[in-house]
């Protein structure tokens, strides 16, 4: 069976249907883009994450996924740690943490920092681990 660029076979084009989530579906701020929704309540294989937040320091803890995650860096700046890799990111850039590799980021300032973080999984698989940073301290 041939599948197109989003790995969906010619038949799937006749049998999916338009889907939408209104923002009291998947946000969990009033204002701020921030919340997520799994793919599978769209009938995709992408999950995504918006996150936000104005606290210098603050962000996801040291985790690992069994497949990819891309970040994209849509507001403010953040440092990011993938593997034994550190890399200052900025409004416009994107990232890529690879499946099962750890990883975490933060708000280095100033302001605001939002994230969208795209999940290539129909649904949230995420393990949360101990920081090696936090242990040398």
């Amino acid at each position: 069976m041939a599948l197109n660029r989003n790995n969906h076979s010619a038949a799937d084009a006749d049998t999916r249907k338009p889907a939408i989530l209104h923002r009291a579906d998947w946000a969990s701020h009033e204002h701020l883009w921030q919340g997520y929704f799994q793919g599978k309540d769209m009938g995709t294989g992408i999950t995504v994450l918006f996150y936000v937040t104005d606290k210098v320091g603050e962000g996801p803890r040291w985790h690992v996924h069994p497949y990819d995650e891309i970040f994209i860096v849509r507001t403010g700046n953040a440092l990011f740690t993938i593997g034994d890799k550190k890399i200052a990111a900025k409004a416009g850039d994107i990232l890529l943490g690879p499946a099962k590799i750890p990883h975490k980021y933060h708000n280095i300032g100033p302001g605001m920092l939002e994230t969208t973080d795209i999940h290539h999984s129909d649904r949230w698989i995420q393990t949360n681990l101990d920081d090696p940073e936090l242990a040398e301290n």
